[in-house]
């Protein structure tokens, strides 16, 4: 396979950790395999990660890796209340068998930091924790890259937060490589201090087979992670700018940018508007 490089701005040096590193948009051209069992190997800020079929695009009528992005089209959204969503994504995540034959559901809550994604994982770890059924959650914010990298621009440079600040090669590493088919299931729930820039020295977590990852954070569609459900919760222009402290406006071109790239609305499993956080609507 011809090699791949991530591509350069004109007039502005790759980030430290983009050197050599695939961009989304060079991996879009990465062909699709030939046989059932044939495997890629895709690197990942210096580790190999061999990766099976089901981590590249499909072309199936069901995937949703080839929808028109950045168009959701007409939605049917019903009201609905938050608790009342937890209990059904609970009765959802009881049956789910995931594809890859490994042990661990992996569920993905994706939103802006204005959506409260963590609260609805929070959420349904309760509706889970009452129906027997063991279940961690994780933020993306504990795996933030350490400042010196995702701050080499300044503290308000958009491209780095949207390709720079998360360390997708850590979650990798330390949350979904051990819950594979043959993993062990032991995750390191976060890495670094988001408020101290030092690492956490968090202890390692077991989670036992038929537990569920519950993972939320901002632009997590766009990492090709091995989610059994993925939830979005959408927020309008107009509420996402409005519900965003003023001192972060400067991040909301990334999310612009994701709408019109991904289209998350259309690649998540379960779609939620939140822009009254009183009066939830999904998808069903």
């Amino acid at each position: 396979m011809p090699e791949i490089r991530a591509i350069q701005t004109p007039g502005r040096p790759l980030l430290q950790h983009q050197q050599g590193e695939r961009t989304a948009a060079a991996l879009d051209a990465v062909p699709l395999p030939e046989r059932l069992d044939d495997e890629r190997s895709v690197p990942l800020r210096g580790f190999s990660y061999r990766c099976h079929k089901r981590f590249l695009p499909r072309t199936d009528a069901t995937s949703t890796s080839r929808r028109p992005r950045g168009i959701m089209g007409a939605v049917r959204l019903e009201a609905i209340t938050w608790e009342r969503l937890g209990d059904h994504l609970a009765e959802r995540v009881l049956d789910l068998k995931p594809q890859d034959g490994s042990p661990w559901p992996r569920v993905a809550f994706d939103g802006a930091p204005a959506a409260h994604p963590g609260e609805l994982a929070q959420r349904l770890f309760e509706a889970l924790r009452v129906r027997g059924r063991p279940a961690l959650v994780v933020g993306t914010e504990g795996f933030l890259r350490p400042a010196s990298l995702r701050l080499e621009y300044g503290h308000q440079d958009v491209e780095a937060y949207y390709d720079g600040w998360f360390d997708t090669g850590a979650l990798w590493r330390e949350v979904f490589g051990p819950l594979e088919a043959d993993g062990d299931g032991r995750i390191l729930p976060d890495l670094r201090d988001p408020v101290t820039d030092r690492a956490t020295r968090s202890p390692y977590v077991q989670l036992p087979p038929g537990g569920v990852l519950l993972l939320h954070g901002p632009l997590l569609l766009r990492h090709w992670f091995p989610f059994d459900l993925s939830v979005h919760l959408l927020l309008s222009p107009g509420a996402l700018r409005r519900r965003t402290p003023e001192t972060e406006h400067w991040s909301l071109p990334a999310f612009a940018r994701y709408e019109s790239e991904i289209g998350p609305g259309t690649a998540a499993d379960v779609l939620v508007r939140a822009d009254d956080p009183r009066h939830p609507a999904w998808n069903g």
